[in-house]
C-alpha cells in the first residue's frame, strides 16, 4: 500500500476545490443524478463525491472522465492569466446590471423572465429573497454568494440565509 501522498499547498488545495465545486455546480445545472454521472464516467458514485469535495487522494484519470462525461474542458494556463479574470471581480462590488446567466442560482430561480437577461440589482435582490427557499445555498458559487451579500448590504435587506 503506498505512503501518504505529498503536502498539499494551500493554492493547490484551493484549485482541488474549485474544481469540485464546477464539477457539482455543471451536474446539478445539467439536472443529473450523481448516480448517472459516476456511471457515465465509469467510476463510483463515492469517488464522484470525493472529486466534488476536491479531495486529493482521487486519481487525476477519474477527474478528467468526470469532466469530459460532464461535456467540461480542462484548459491550462500561466498563473498570471489565471489570476486575470479573478481580479475583475471585486467583492462587495454592485453590478449596475446584474446579467441572469452569470449567475447559475439566479438563473435558476429567475426561469419565468423573458426579453432582457438582465435585471436591475433592486430586482435581482427580489428574485433572491422571494424563493430563497428553492435554492441550495452550499451550490452558490463564490461570486454569487458575494453578490447577494452585496446586494443585501446597498438595498437594505435583512440576509436570506
Amino acid at each position: 500500500m503506498p505512503g501518504p501522498g505529498p503536502e498539499l499547498t494551500p493554492q493547490s488545495a484551493e484549485a482541488l476545490a474549485a474544481i469540485g465545486a464546477t464539477v457539482r455546480w455543471r451536474r446539478k445545472d445539467l439536472g443529473i443524478s450523481a448516480v448517472a454521472a459516476a456511471e457515465a464516467a465509469g467510476i463510483s458514485r463515492v469517488t464522484l463525491h470525493r472529486i466534488e469535495k476536491g479531495e486529493p487522494a482521487v486519481t487525476m484519470a477519474a477527474y478528467l472522465r468526470v469532466l469530459v462525461a460532464l461535456g467540461l474542458a480542462v484548459a491550462i494556463r500561466p498563473q498570471e492569466e489565471a489570476a486575470a479574470p479573478a481580479e475583475t471581480h471585486r467583492r462587495g462590488w454592485l453590478p449596475a446590471r446584474v446579467r441572469i446567466a452569470d449567475y447559475p442560482g439566479l438563473k435558476e430561480l429567475a426561469w419565468q423572465v423573458h426579453g432582457p437577461q438582465e435585471l436591475t440589482p433592486r430586482e435581482a435582490l427580489g428574485i433572491y429573497e422571494r424563493n430563497w427557499r428553492h435554492l441550495d445555498p452550499t451550490t452558490l458559487s463564490p461570486a454569487e454568494r458575494d453578490l447577494v451579500d452585496a446586494l443585501r448590504l446597498a438595498l437594505g435587506s435583512d440576509p436570506v440565509v
